[in-house]
């Protein structure tokens, strides 16, 4: 009766779990970056009284069906302006737009914004205005002197702006000060702007040189509980992720404190972030705007500009995909701490070895579901010695289990003597019931690497495996409940299961087959149930996590089917112990 209320109890406990799972996800892990972006090109299409906004997804970028209409009618508008100059770089292509000094388009080349081989470029910059406003400004202030402003109109020399070519543009207050930003780009995501004012009239004048970053977080990816998205800087020797846009719009204006080596805002895969002059010192504020907008704010402390005289402040503008190479080149140059802005958290010393080792065996194959696999290789392979005292250990539980069992009958109704006098038999037999846990727990921190790798990492994102995996970042596309895609509805999150789900419950569940049985009845029956309670809370993670589990039950198939063949003893207790639980089975339909 014990056992039988034991198997309700987590009979009971497994369906909260699986009842509960599907909300967990939607908050813990975001909607797949693929279906999303397909959303979205379906909501374009239809009406625009459709009222479907829906929350912040992995990738970004608008939601509402009634914002991306709009958003395509303002950018063919606005971007046809005959004198704008035109960014052509390797990473980046865009445009400046004179009037305000604003660099307010910008597309990445690299990227796409779904796996579909036409897909448009992913775009990070948006004009002012727009429903995805997203731009950088520079300029100055000052007191009792005329300075640029929003609606001034730049006059601009040289274009396109490419790395062999700056920009520059000028502008004359008509008061003896002629202000200059000149604009250089590198081959990857830095855009230099090096602002400048002369000084040509009688005394001197008091400015402050500004840059900032406006954005909505109507465009911003989803913030989720353990990868960053929102306001972002480098402050006091470390990198912050603990300011939030809820944060700023309640607090209104937040300071970095101390010295910012750089600011900006972060997605889960994008970056735009500003680097003040080495030389000089600079403020550094995040600010809310109202109405889903915010800036992020690099002011310069005042200079005085003698009459004759010229002043300059160079600052840097990331504005770009998170690529760890690329990061950690601009960390070589100069900009500290910059390839932390990918969120790493506490493990990034194992988790940047598993993306090293998984970028390096891509490049031997050229295939990254290929290289988990072999990733998963790996790591078996490493656990073998591991895996071969596991089974030693099994033969010795295997071993006691007639002195198991004589304890069991002789303590069934004394509990706590009984658990005494069993630890007192391991002891005196030297066997660690846990040793067979081991390999399990020592691949907990590959599991967890590799799933924040698939998580965070630009590199696995849109990258195929084989047939229609597709995206190894992102969850299974295909479901078996509505018949993998042939019946027209999406199931729901904890009833999504596809392929890759399947093969990990069923390859689970064999794997466990060939384990010891438990003593205990109710274990072996949560044992049994396990898998298949696996199988519904996985089947929301990123297929490149399902292939590595999958590989590594495989592979533990194998390897418990060669040790058995090698202790031929095992086998032997293996298969008197399924004739056992056989027997009792049938003894227990034939009671009436």
């Amino acid at each position: 009766m014990e056992n039988q209320r034991n198997i309700v109890v987590a009979l009971v406990l497994v369906a909260l779990l699986l009842f509960g799972w599907d909300s967990a996800m939607q908050y813990f892990y975001p909607q797949p970056a693929v279906e999303a972006q397909q959303e979205q090109v379906q909501a374009a299409a239809a009406p625009t009284d459709e009222p479907a906004p829906r929350g912040r997804n992995r990738e970004g970028g608008l939601t509402a069906a009634a914002d991306i209409e709009e958003e395509e009618r303002d950018l063919e508008t606005q971007l046809a302006q005959a004198d704008r100059v035109a960014i052509e770089a390797p990473s980046v292509e865009g445009s400046i737009n004179p009037v305000g000094a604003r660099i307010d388009d910008l597309t990445l080349t690299r990227y796409r914004q779904t796996v579909e081989k036409d897909s448009p470029p992913v775009r990070l910059f948006s004009p002012n205005g727009t429903p995805a406003q997203y731009f950088t400004q520079f300029g100055w202030v000052g007191d009792g002197v005329s300075t640029p402003g929003p609606d001034t109109v730049w006059q601009t020399e040289g274009g396109p702006l490419t790395p062999a070519s700056p920009v520059t543009l000028r502008w004359d207050n008509g008061q003896g000060q002629l202000y200059t930003i000149r604009l250089e780009v590198d081959d990857d995501y830095l855009i230099t702007a090096t602002q400048t004012v002369a000084n040509t009239g009688s005394g001197p004048v008091s400015v402050q040189p500004y840059g900032f970053i406006n954005r909505t977080s109507r465009t911003a990816s989803s913030d989720i509980w353990n990868v960053q998205s929102g306001p972002i800087a480098d402050v006091e020797n470390s990198v912050d992720f603990g300011t939030d846009y809820d944060d700023l719009d309640d607090e209104k204006v937040i300071d970095a404190q101390g010295s910012s080596e750089w600011l900006g805002f972060t997605d889960i895969y994008w970056l735009s972030a500003l680097v003040p002059d080495e030389g000089a010192s600079a403020d550094g504020s995040f600010r809310a705007l109202g109405d889903k907008h915010y800036r992020a704010d690099l002011i310069y402390d005042p200079v005085t500009v003698q009459p004759g005289k010229q002043v300059s402040r160079s600052t840097r503008l990331f504005a770009g995909a998170k690529e760890s190479d690329v990061l950690e080149a601009y960390e070589a140059q100069g900009i500290d701490r910059f390839s932390l802005a990918i969120d790493w958290g506490w493990f990034r010393w194992f988790e940047k070895p598993i993306l090293w080792l998984l970028k390096a065996l891509n490049s031997a194959v050229g295939n990254f579901g290929v290289a988990i696999i072999l990733l998963t290789l790996i790591v078996r392979g490493i656990m073998f010695p591991i895996a071969q005292k596991q089974f030693a250990s099994m033969a010795a539980m295997r071993a006691l289990q007639p002195k198991m069992k004589a304890l069991q009958e002789r303590y069934k109704d004394d509990k706590q003597t009984l658990q005494q006098e069993m630890m007192k038999l391991y002891k005196q037999e030297k066997v660690n019931p846990l040793a067979g846990c081991l390999p399990m727990f020592l691949q907990i921190p590959v599991f967890f690497a590799l799933y924040k790798v698939l998580l965070i990492s630009i590199d696995m994102r849109h990258q195929p495996f084989v047939l229609w995996i597709r995206d190894l970042s992102a969850p299974d596309p295909l479901h078996i409940l509505n018949l993998f895609g042939l019946l027209d509805f999406q199931p729901p999150g904890f009833l999504a299961i596809g392929v890759l789900a399947l093969l990990l419950g069923l390859t689970m569940f064999l794997q466990f087959r060939l384990n010891p049985a438990q003593m205990d009845p109710a274990q072996q029956q949560i044992f049994m149930i396990m898998p298949w309670v696996l199988m519904f809370v996985m089947a929301p993670f990123a297929a490149g996590l399902l292939i590595y589990w999958i590989t590594s039950n495989t592979l533990t198939i194998a390897q418990q089917k060669y040790l058995y063949s090698r202790h031929p003893q095992l086998k032997e207790l293996a298969a008197r112990d399924a004739e056992e639980k056989k027997r009792k089975a049938e003894e227990a339909k034939a009671k009436p």
